[in-house]
């Protein structure tokens, strides 16, 4: 027989109500969401010598997001966790690398593919730490989800907004796992049609930024990365909007400095980019361009698999060579302002011309600088959405993305994207 003593009793009996109360923090607040999405992708190109004359695959990508509540106490603990997994619908070697599925040596595109990753977060007061998997959107660092799941990135993050008006973030990565991809892989840079090696390595980036709101329509940003023994990026960035007359105007002008860095095992890094852009908003009309211009011996450098961060960037393009110049116009419209809610529509032209083409790999490219022309390109982009209001479908959304692209120094490529999506709250 086993006696209990009453203290005992009473310690056990506490014990029992705090593992409850961490408990139902800790689930309690917690949520998840099943995400649906299924992905049509054809992209034409056109020329002689294309490489690959189309890229065209159909797949169908689910993903289960679940992230806990913080347990009690001055540091609150939690989890986070998501797994995904594609299915091949449509695809054959002369067609596959749309990034929709991973691919082998001999072109096939796997029939399915899956992966997970898990987030331990740590909270105290407004300062939270993740560490394992990350997918930031950082001016430096903004992880892709262009195809059927995010990029993400193994590593450490701290972000702390206990100072009034400021948030400071800091971050390590030593590996990401890309959009079509099942394993953690060494960091890289974007090859941008040749001018830097795809497959030189780096197994660490270090971050750090600070974010400055001195009034409610203005944030100020200065940030910095070191991708290790490739380059050194700096960033400065502002961010502005008023009321003028019935509607909105805003503006935003980003700077980018890139540098090579210890061994420089890209070679020489040399480019500054600012990217601007400025618009007004009324009555479900949203009508913003803006100029980007490249400096420097070398395109726009940053890391492999991610969003540039630029105004320019585009289904096809990111308009960010070594001395481009880029003029950007687009516009938006909301047919909740006709009472359609639900129902979204933009379409966008870029521009790019003083393209160096000295570092282009293409044919074209080469062809272009042996006779010491200057590269010149232009895409148009037209996106519209229409989310489901209500009824058996509600919150379906159905998505076409159309666009063109047409250069001298690449070849020409015409390309939809079809997207129906579905997630589902809980």
């Amino acid at each position: 027989m086993i006696v209990i003593s009453r203290r005992a009793s009473l310690m056990l009996a506490a014990l029992c109500c705090t593992c409850q109360t961490v408990h139902a923090a800790f689930m309690g607040d917690g949520s998840g969401s099943l995400e649906l999405r299924n992905f049509y992708f054809d992209r034409d190109f056109h020329g002689d010598r294309a490489a690959q004359s189309r890229r065209g695959e159909w797949a169908q990508g689910l993903m289960l997001r679940l992230q806990s509540g913080y347990t009690e106490g001055v540091v609150g603990f939690g989890l986070d966790a998501a797994g995904m997994l594609g299915v091949k619908l449509d695809s054959s070697p002369d067609r596959s690398g749309t990034g929709l599925l991973p691919r082998g040596s001999d072109r096939r595109a796997a029939d399915e593919y899956a992966k997970a990753v898990a987030t331990f977060k740590a909270r105290l007061a407004h300062t939270e730490l993740k560490v394992g998997g990350l997918s930031p959107q950082l001016p430096l660092l903004a992880s892709n989800n262009s195809r059927l799941f995010p990029q993400w990135f193994n590593g450490a993050q701290l972000v702390s907004k206990d100072l009034d008006r400021f948030t400071f973030t800091f971050l390590q990565v030593d590996g990401t796992k890309l959009r079509d991809s099942t394993d953690y892989e060494d960091l890289t840079a974007m090859a941008q049609q040749g001018a830097y090696s795809a497959t030189v390595t780096s197994d660490r980036l270090y971050y750090a930024g600070v974010d400055y709101q001195p009034l409610a329509n203005l944030t100020l940003s200065v940030h910095t990365s070191e991708l290790e023994d490739l380059f050194h990026r700096d960033f400065a960035g502002l961010r502005f909007k008023t009321g003028l007359g019935p509607g909105e105007v805003f503006t935003e002008w980003r700077w980018f400095d890139a540098r090579d860095q210890g061994r420089a095992l890209l070679g020489e890094v040399d480019n500054q980019t600012l990217s601007t852009n400025f618009g007004y908003s009324v009555r479900g009309h949203t009508l913003s361009g803006g100029y980007q211009k490249g400096r420097g011996d070398t395109a726009y450098a940053y890391v492999g698999g991610t969003d540039t961060y630029l105004f320019s960037e585009q289904q096809v393009s990111t308009f960010a060579l070594a001395n481009e110049r880029a003029w950007m116009v687009r516009y938006d419209y909301n047919f909740a302002a006709l009472g359609i809610p639900g129902l979204t529509f933009n379409v966008r032209y870029v521009t790019g011309d003083q393209v160096d083409p000295q570092r282009i790999a293409s044919a074209k490219g080469r062809a272009l600088a042996a006779r010491g022309g200057e590269g010149r390109e232009w895409e148009r982009t037209t996106d519209i959405t229409y989310v489901v209001q209500s009824g058996l479908l509600r919150n379906v959304s159905l998505r076409w993305r159309n666009a063109s692209m047409r250069s001298n120094f690449a070849d020409a490529a015409d390309e939809n994207r079809v997207i129906v999506g579905y997630t589902l709250g809980f």
